[in-house]
């Protein structure tokens, strides 16, 4: 078995004539097929330098720049008029919600799932732009909920033959006294 060990580069020509190195070339059996192979090796991790230092940040730019001004869409819009103190309410699908006109606020995992839910019940009657009109007597609170595809208004007094409407009353007033901080 041949061992090398590193020699440094002279630049002094031999004694023969031949051409500088060749002794050192043949006694290591380095031909130049192994350098032009280490050159181009050399030119690789080069290229795969540049890559990681270049492209890598800028693919890295590219896919946070893809995450910017996303929004999830708003579920409904919940408006609840009459005696008492009116309320505005704006769920948005990212579990977020602005109790009249203020700051997002976060909203718990149950009334999220409360307002999915009662988005997708209400969607059919938005569609066809239910309106129940108050009753003559009895009504305390008029409702009125904007979804993607319409409008809901409806009375407190819907709510008995209503089930999804009735939801749609709880919801306000679990959503006014839990994360808006209001008095229901």
């Amino acid at each position: 078995m041949i061992t090398t060990r590193a020699v440094t580069k002279t630049s002094r020509t031999s004694t023969t004539g031949s051409a500088p190195g060749s002794f050192l070339r043949w006694a290591r059996q380095i031909s130049h097929a192994g350098r032009s192979r280490r050159r181009l090796g050399r030119f690789y991790a080069a290229r795969r330098r540049f890559a990681a230092l270049v492209l890598a940040p800028a693919a890295l730019i590219t896919l946070a720049a893809c995450g910017l001004n996303v929004r999830t869409p708003d579920l409904f819009t919940l408006s609840r008029t009459g005696q008492g103190q009116p309320l505005t309410l704006l769920v948005n699908d990212s579990g977020t919600i602005r109790c009249d006109g203020g700051k997002t606020k976060s909203l718990p995992d149950p009334l999220l799932l409360d307002a999915r839910d009662l988005a997708d019940d209400l969607n059919k009657d938005a569609q066809s732009k239910l309106h129940i009109p108050p009753a003559a007597s009895g009504s305390v609170f008029r409702y009125r909920i904007t979804l993607e595809d319409g409008t809901v208004a409806f009375s407190d007094t819907a709510a008995r033959k209503h089930p999804e409407l009735a939801r749609a009353e709880l919801f306000a007033v679990q959503a006014a006294q839990g994360p808006c901080g209001l008095s229901g």
